[in-house]
């Protein structure tokens, strides 16, 4: 089953926040993602994305 995988460019437009909060979430731990390095950078999967607005629903608010 392939899943979707975001940018954090794209997660910061879906939730209309600054791409460094995005970043500040995957170092913190707070929404998982993969670092790619280089120029790839992080990369999120759907599932993961949908896990962190179950855990914190007023960021998909935003």
């Amino acid at each position: 089953m392939d899943e979707t995988w975001y940018t954090v460019e794209e997660i910061a437009k879906r939730l209309k926040v600054h791409e460094q909060t995005v970043r500040r979430w995957l170092r913190e731990g707070s929404l998982r993602g993969r670092s790619f390095g280089g120029k790839t950078g992080w990369r999120v999967r759907e599932s993961d994305l949908r896990a962190f607005l179950d855990v914190q629903p007023e960021k998909a608010a935003a």
